[in-house]
């Protein structure tokens, strides 16, 4: 199985709408976990969720984890402590640009690359030119 990636967003419509398009771009071959608001809906991050989400993204290859901001990153971290150590050195967190990182990743998640190998094409998504000058 491939690498997993889990989306952790301030907003779980935005974690989805990300997941949905990395989902596209990898015709569903790559297990992707999207997490994002607080309790009771609300804009935040919910380190239990996003527990809950690497769990299940998990695979032999492990997980990257992509996040909007600063606090998702606090977030995720005190995910993993609560995870009591099950997946130390199979987590790695990503400080790619959430949207381009997370298809990057999917996509070389999906052609069988390595957990250290999609986190390395998600972080190269930071150069990527969108618009030429």
């Amino acid at each position: 199985m491939p690498v997993g990636l889990v989306i952790v967003a301030h907003s779980q419509q935005l974690a989805n709408g990300v997941r949905e398009v990395a989902l596209q771009m990898t015709g569903g071959g790559v297990r992707i976990e999207a997490v994002g608001g607080a309790a009771g809906g609300a804009l935040g991050t919910d380190a239990e969720a996003i527990a809950r989400a690497i769990a299940a993204a998990d695979g032999p290859d492990g997980v990257l984890v992509l996040m909007d901001l600063g606090s998702a990153v606090l977030s995720t971290e005190t995910a993993i402590e609560m995870l009591d150590g099950r997946l130390t050195g199979r987590v790695e967190l990503s400080d790619a640009p959430l949207v381009e990182g997370a298809v990057v990743a999917a996509v070389e998640a999906a052609i069988g690359r390595s957990l250290d190998e999609v986190a390395q094409a998600a972080l190269n998504a930071r150069h990527m030119t969108k618009v030429l000058r």
